[in-house]
């Protein structure tokens, strides 16, 4: 899917854009750089939450499962600058789990890839209700945004929250708020 050289030449054409030499010394290997970058950085693109969601257990427990402090990185669609921050995942079962490991990478899927922090959210979230089939899940982003932090209104630290609640969470105050209190933990 990527296209290598079309990215070597579009790096090329930003730094004379900016009134670089891409034949300098210090930028000669920048294109090939950032071609290696951005297969690691969005690779998502080529993914999907299928498989890492296909290895599950079956289990009795109906409480909740939530993973947090989930660590994650993905870039901006409006500036491709990073946002990172910590995701925080938990579902209901319906009679299966999955491999703890596999909500992080869930995450990740979604996460490299140019986003919205909001969309990504909705994503983890819905490929958890179509992969698992569980009663219900719920899911929480905080990031910081290196566009409000380096560049526009400059304000580092600022942090955006998002959630979204499926199943069971959605009208469940009481889920909701055991959630918000198990990530506060």
């Amino acid at each position: 899917m990527f296209d290598d050289e079309k990215i070597r030449q579009g790096v090329e054409l930003i730094l004379e854009g900016i009134g670089e030499d891409p034949q300098r010394e210090g930028l000669l290997e920048t294109p090939d750089r950032i071609v290696r970058m951005y297969h690691e950085i969005y690779a998502g693109l080529e993914q999907t939450a299928h498989e890492p969601l296909q290895k599950r257990f079956h289990t009795e427990t109906g409480e909740m499962v939530l993973e947090k402090n989930i660590t994650f990185y993905s870039t901006c669609e409006h500036h491709l600058l990073p946002f990172y921050g910590k995701a925080h995942v938990a579902y209901i079962p319906d009679g299966e789990v999955v491999g703890l490991s596999k909500l992080a990478r869930t995450v990740e899927v979604f996460a490299r890839r140019p986003q919205l922090q909001e969309r990504l959210t909705a994503q983890i979230a819905d490929a958890l209700m179509e992969e698992l089939a569980p009663k219900g899940a719920m899911v929480m982003l905080e990031a910081e945004h290196m566009c409000m932090t380096m560049r526009g209104i400059k304000k580092p630290g600022s942090t955006t929250v998002t959630y979204v609640t499926r199943g069971m969470f959605t009208d469940n105050m009481e889920l909701q708020n055991q959630f918000f209190r198990m990530v506060q933990v």
